[in-house]
């Protein structure tokens, strides 16, 4: 069987195109963002999995939840997802359409994860370091994380940069022992 990812790539891929030529970029993240909190409820799960339901009544039963939180196009998604037997992909196709999103806009969403709370500077820095090495605006979500020790682990796209002292001493047991 296909993977998630590349059954729901296509549907993420014809809803950024949707979502651009109506300029509705931001209200299609929201209702995918919802449709896949909705999808990933424990009880909707079961019902998605569960061959009890037909199409048209997980369909319904999945937008009289989702209440006015989605437009006429966002119905008809679910419509479409829920008849072709694929409504357990809301939340891949959400996340698919996010990345083709800040594709398309230019930009990339990186996580900071570090040992101790970054500064402001020390922020600000990372942002413009990585917007030089990845030539787009660059959002940073930071965590911290003790276990690292030290140092940091970037994640941006698919950079990953790992500067923790954890990391480092990771590769050095590797290398001491090959």
């Amino acid at each position: 069987m296909a993977e998630k990812r590349t059954i729901a790539r296509p549907y993420a891929q014809a809803i950024l195109r949707l979502a651009r030529e109506q300029d509705a970029l931001q209200p299609w993240s929201g209702m995918l963002h919802f449709a896949a909190a909705v999808a990933a409820d424990e009880e909707m799960a079961a019902l998605i999995a569960s061959p009890r339901l037909s199409g048209e009544q997980l369909a319904a039963l999945f937008l009289e939840i989702c209440g006015d939180r989605l437009n006429e196009h966002g119905r008809n998604m679910i419509r479409v997802l829920a008849a072709n037997g694929r409504l357990d992909l809301v939340g891949e196709i959400s996340a698919l359409f996010e990345i083709e999103r800040a594709h398309a806009e230019g930009t990339v969403e990186a996580e900071v994860i570090s040992a101790i709370e970054l500064s402001a500077a020390q922020k600000s820095g990372i942002t413009e370091s990585l917007k030089r090495r990845l030539g787009r605006d660059v959002t940073l979500n930071c965590r911290v994380d003790a276990a690292l020790v030290g140092g940091a682990i970037i994640r941006a796209g698919d950079v990953v940069i790992d500067g923790s002292v954890i990391g480092k001493l990771e590769k050095l047991a590797a290398a001491l022992t090959h």
